[in-house]
């Protein structure tokens, strides 16, 4: 059941609904006028949730999907990752675009009967993706638009809800001031709910102004609100009656406030983010973090403020507009430049803080002195840091952007480069593109761009090689190597070396590669980078472990092992132990593999990095598979497939299909296998990878064979010209296999 509904004081039609409700799938929508809705917790739909919830023994869940905020508002994918977040699913297992996460979301709510709350929703397209697409929950979606899409095309029940009834808004006033002031005359608090066009927004914070004020005429406080009033007609253009009544309000609770409160107030107008930290609102105002919690209490309990957590706090949309407005007005330029580089600031040195935990082997982005001492906030360990950055992950494409529109080129490249080394291990990668390059953009306007666009280069091809974009990739990474070059950058030069092995590595180029790796070892070595030089010669494992040139392989493992467990290098360790596992594999040793697989693994985990987690999960299940445990690969195998559609990787899900398929065909269940790599090879295809595409096809072919001689014979023939283009020792050996199990399929 999805229900629509428009912002209103009439829970009995909410109530209605749902009394009327047959068990399917219900939307209600509800067209809301600007301020109709209460501030914060107050609000409409969260009261009638309270008062229903028993009706939905599977919970609640909430988003403001702020439609109408000054700057964007919240995607569909970001309310999802929320919304998967409190359903219990981890971080690093929430899949990296919307129709993955969407169709997660909506498996998790197929067997629950929830009320789903979307508030402030701007567009259809918002919201669509958020309705469970069956079952019996509800969604109730508030909105200032009629988003008559969703009545169309998903049977939305639309209630249109006004401003509360003169009785219903005197009510409200009088709840609110009850106990702090005398009882009121009902004309004069009539006047008063008229003057607030009896917008619950504005009479709860009319109210809040009268009950603090309790010795205060009601006359005189609607003398206030009328000067106000006037203000704001004139300065307006009359052209909605109830906006300017909200603002009127908004206008007279402000200059109420003292002046510390007040600055506070409107220079939080200027943080980038919708939703900020109590740090950063120290930041922002150059505070103590102890005034400044004491100025976020006072702003909290009149109404202009909520906080959504332990020190995190947001504003109402409109609130936030108006606070900028009045930034604008009452702040100097240089002041609003000094307030938005501060908190700026405050975050790129806290980033840089938290990459210490994050990836303490990555080297600092240079650093200026700030305009202004950053009081920088402290992790006690990599946990903390990870959390922090999980928190910040929406508010850091906003920081750069507002860092680059502000014209603070230095600023935005370094917050660019600094937050993508910061990044939680679950963080998307495809989501940092578009950080990237805007801090690209911003570091070719700044003083050294060179020394500004290699780190971001490099960061980038990062990225979009981990979404199989290898040609985007490729071409990051071979301007970061001219541009190291061209400067005499050694240590940049060796890495975009490493990185472009890598991508050729993913084409199977592997005497290409495998160059590229002896040369950026060789470099880091003359660098006295240790690290460096060892995650080169686990690179180059990898790759004579791909040719097939066993003993080379493991030369170079034992190597980079001894390197990186001597450096104390829990990820670099764990990417050793992969290659190192499946040599082990190779060369029969399966107790062994075993061993070194389960350490790797025990190490993504205790990185929380899910990324990693999938991948190496494909060696257990290999491991499993050969030693007879069928079921237990199968489990593997799942959840790597599961954990790389979530991180974006098309290629490895397909290769952890590719290792259910063969188990399936160990356990003599060909059709079952063949849809498998199947699936697979259309993957490979798909992405170009002409090596896994064939060796796909072969096993494509070897479980049809028993049901299908012919069509396997068709398939090996593919494989067979596919394979053609490459001369390593691994692929030799895949023809002959080919053309032996092809001669004995023509004998049959």
């Amino acid at each position: 059941m999805h229900a629509f509904v428009n912002r209103t004081d009439e829970l009995g039609q909410l109530n209605a609904v749902l009394t009327g409700e047959d068990g399917r799938q219900l939307v209600v929508s509800v067209h809301v006028i600007a301020g109709t809705a209460g501030a914060g917790k107050t609000s409409l739909a969260l009261h009638w949730a309270h008062q229903v919830k028993d009706r939905f023994p599977g919970g609640q869940l909430y988003a403001n999907l702020r439609g109408y905020d000054p700057d964007e508002p919240v995607t569909a994918h970001q309310a999802l990752r929320g919304f998967l977040r409190a359903l219990g699913v981890s971080a690093a297992d929430v899949p990296p675009d919307v129709d993955g996460a969407a169709g997660l979301y909506r498996s998790l709510l197929a067997d629950r009967r929830m009320l789903v709350l979307l508030d402030n929703a701007a567009t259809v397209g918002q919201v669509r993706p958020l309705l469970p697409g069956g079952g019996n929950s509800l969604v109730v979606v508030t909105s200032r638009s009629r988003l008559s899409g969703l009545a169309v095309r998903d049977g939305a029940r639309r209630l249109t809800l006004g401003t509360l009834p003169e009785p219903e808004a005197v009510a409200l006033l009088r709840a609110v001031t009850s106990g702090y002031r005398p009882q009121d005359d009902l004309d004069k608090l009539t006047e008063l709910a008229r003057l607030c066009a009896r917008l619950p927004l504005a009479l709860r914070i009319a109210a809040e102004r009268a009950a603090s004020h309790p010795h205060l005429r009601l006359d005189d406080l609607i003398a206030d609100l009328r000067d106000e009033s006037a203000l704001w007609d004139t300065l307006s253009t009359g052209s909605d009656d109830d906006a300017e009544a909200v603002r009127t309000v908004f206008a007279w609770s402000y200059r109420a406030l003292n002046g510390r409160t007040a600055r506070l107030f409107r220079l939080l107008g200027l943080h980038p983010g919708p939703e900020f930290g109590l740090h950063a609102a120290s930041a922002i105002a150059g505070l103590t973090i102890g005034r400044a919690r004491q100025l976020l209490d006072d702003l909290v309990g009149v109404h202009l403020l909520e906080q959504t957590a332990p020190d995190r706090y947001q504003f109402h949309d409109l609130l936030r507009a108006y606070a900028t407005d009045q930034a604008q007005q009452d702040e100097p330029p240089e002041q609003r430049e000094a307030a938005l580089r501060r908190v700026l600031e405050w975050y790129l040195y806290t980033a840089d803080a938290a990459q210490k935990w994050i990836r303490p082997a990555e080297r600092h982005v240079p650093l200026t002195e700030p305009a202004t001492p950053v009081t920088v906030q402290a992790f006690a360990d990599y946990d903390a840091a990870v959390d922090w950055s999980e928190r910040e992950s929406g508010n850091f494409p906003l920081l750069v952007r507002a860092a680059a529109s502000a014209g603070l080129d230095e600023l935005a490249w370094r917050l660019a480069a600094v937050v993508g080394n910061a990044r939680s291990p679950a963080s998307p990668a495809g989501e940092w593109i578009g950080v990237a390059r805007t801090g690209l953009e911003a570091a070719g306007r700044s003083r050294t761009p060179e020394e500004a666009q290699i780190p971001l280069l490099t960061r980038l091809g990062m990225s979009y090689r981990s979404v199989n974009r290898l040609d985007e990739s490729l071409d990051c990474h071979q301007r970061a190597l001219a541009l190291a070059r061209t400067t005499g950058r050694r240590f940049d030069e060796a890495r975009s070396l490493n990185l472009i092995g890598l991508i050729h590595l993913d084409h199977r180029r592997l005497d290409l590669a495998d160059h590229h790796f002896v040369q950026a070892e060789t470099i880091f070595s003359q660098e006295d980078e240790p690290h460096r030089a060892a995650m080169a010669m686990s690179n180059v494992a990898s790759t004579r472990l791909e040719a097939g040139h066993l003993p080379g392989a493991a030369t170079a493992v034992r190597k980079a092992l001894a390197a990186h467990r001597a450096l104390n290098n829990r990820q670099s360790v764990g990417n050793v132990l992969y290659v190192a596992a499946e040599l082990r594999r190779e060369q029969g040793e399966i107790v062994e593999a075993r061993r070194l697989i389960d350490e790797a693994l025990d190490i993504a985990l205790a990185l929380r990095d899910r990324r990693l987690e999938g991948f190496w999960l494909i060696t257990l299940g290999n491991a499993q598979q050969d030693a007879g445990n069928y079921g237990d690969a199968l489990a593997s195998y799942q959840r790597s497939a599961t954990l790389n559609r979530r991180s974006g990787d098309r290629s490895r899900e397909a290769l952890a299909w590719r290792g259910t398929g063969d188990t399936y065909v160990r356990m003599g269940r060909h059709p079952e296998a063949a849809a498998f790599h199947r699936q697979a090879a259309g993957v490979h295809q798909g992405l170009g990878d002409t090596w896994n595409h064939a060796v796909e096809l072969d096993r494509l072919a070897a479980a049809l064979f028993p049901d299908d001689p012919a069509a396997a014979r068709g398939h090996w023939a593919e494989a067979l010209r596919h394979l053609a283009a490459y001369d390593d020792p691994r692929a030799a050996a895949v023809r002959a296999r080919i053309r032996r199990s092809v001669a004995d399929a023509t004998d049959i």
